[in-house]
């Protein structure tokens, strides 16, 4: 409980780009035990919701290797040490709602957002021209922190499942490369794609984007050069020519062909763009940054549509920006920097709902009573952003805590505001 009484569930985060890991709701890493014990969690997050017989589990955690002298007990010592991991507010003899016994095997019943591969992958299926589809595909991409599965990918049961997320991984770069080169951000676009196509000088898509992406950076004779290096190393590799696409390029570029030319931006692309802006003129340590980003994600939410959606996806991130400052009034401001109605801006994501509610509680304590407004709109934070039955009494009092707090102010806008928590 809180200082308001309000039960506070913790929100687990699981991490498989990369080495095994799991955070707790304010990012600390937990521990997950041993290596057979790691293993369990690994070889059910790749089942990927579905039961795993016991009998599987011992094949697959010792793997030819001998055999302890009850293995199935092994498992269950392992599973019950997962599941005060994952769930830590579990009471005793309670249960279970995430790694969860069913039939002859265990099953983890994570959600979508409690898993950063799930999370990469929904993010991998967003439709091309959606909102800040760039920042949605670098967010995806950020993700990673080395090799899916890295510390049991050697393992049988988990390479499969390795080699398919790696291959998604590069089709995303080359996703979020082309969206960039769209949205006319082709100088940017270059150094990544040359150390793409160094790291993979198969993809062949790689090669055809970088040598897009050189062209419309006015360097035509380097973009040739690029078609030609990338004509020799498929050869290499391969013993194939380039396809239609990279040959149809050539001589578009050749021809100076205007299809080459960006299209213009859309409403998401001037967000991004401006946004772009923001951070070049601004040091990044400085917080009139983020003061000044927070009036603009407000001006762009309220036209709505691409406008909105595209703000929505940058408050999380600009959010934990302005926690890291320690400065109350600041992170209020820009948790409650919308003031449109709640039903356009509530998050669809329950992870990172949980974590808007986190940082609104924690501004909360530590700004001082007088600052009335930026109490009230965090409180209607509180109140929106809630979920689950458990939540529904600390969303009504926070809802009427910011209705009472608005009135008083007689401020209409933040009335209209604090009522969203109300109905919502």
């Amino acid at each position: 409980m809180d200082e308001y009484g309000w039960e506070v569930v913790p929100v687990v985060d699981l991490a498989v780009l990369g080495p095994l890991a799991a955070y707790d709701a304010e990012g600390t890493e937990l521990r997950l035990g041993g290596p057979r014990q790691r293993a369990v969690l690994a070889r059910l997050l790749v089942a990927r919701r579905q039961v795993v017989p016991l009998p599987r589990l011992v094949a697959d955690l010792w793997d030819g290797q001998a055999l302890p002298g009850d293995p199935e007990g092994a498992v269950r010592t392992f599973v019950a040490a997962l599941r005060r991991v994952l769930e830590p507010g579990r009471r005793p003899r309670t249960a279970t709602k995430v790694l969860v016994t069913e039939g002859p095997g265990y099953a983890l019943r994570a959600a979508v957002g409690d898993v950063d591969a799930w999370r990469f992958e929904r993010a991998a299926r967003a439709e091309e021209g959606a909102p800040a589809l760039v920042e949605t595909l670098e967010g995806a991409l950020a993700l990673w922190r080395g090799p899916a599965y890295a510390d049991v990918a050697g393992a049988p049961w988990a390479r499969a499942e390795a080699a398919r997320l790696e291959g998604l991984r590069l089709h995303v770069v080359e996703r979020a490369a082309a969206a960039l080169l769209a949205r006319g951000g082709a100088a940017r676009a270059v150094p990544d794609l040359e150390e793409f196509v160094a790291a993979h000088p198969a993809r062949e898509e790689g090669w055809r984007l970088l040598a897009l992406a050189l062209y419309r950076s006015g360097r035509q004779a380097e973009a040739l050069s690029a078609v030609r290096r990338a004509r020799r190393t498929l050869a290499v590799a391969l013993g194939l020519e380039p396809g239609a696409r990279l040959s149809r390029l050539e001589e578009d570029i050749l021809r100076q062909a205007p299809h080459l030319d960006p299209a213009p931006e859309g409403g998401g692309q001037v967000w991004a763009r401006a946004a772009e802006a923001y951070a070049r003129a601004l040091p990044a340590a400085d917080r009139s940054r983020l003061r000044t980003a927070a009036g603009l994600m407000r001006d762009v939410a309220v036209t709505g549509g691409e406008g909105l959606s595209a703000a929505r996806e940058h408050r999380l991130a600009a959010v934990a920006e302005a926690r890291r400052y320690g400065d109350a009034e600041l992170t209020a401001r820009v948790i409650g920097v919308y003031d449109v109605p709640a039903l356009w801006t509530r998050s669809d994501d329950p992870v990172r709902a949980a974590r808007l509610v986190a940082a609104a509680q924690d501004a909360l304590r530590e700004l001082p009573e007088e600052r009335e407004a930026e109490r009230a709109r965090l409180l209607a934070t509180v109140a929106v952003e809630s979920r689950g039955a458990a939540a529904g009494a600390r969303s009504l009092r926070a809802a009427r805590e910011a209705e009472a707090l608005a009135r008083r102010l007689g401020d209409p806008g933040l009335l209209v505001f604090a009522l969203n928590g109300v109905f919502v």
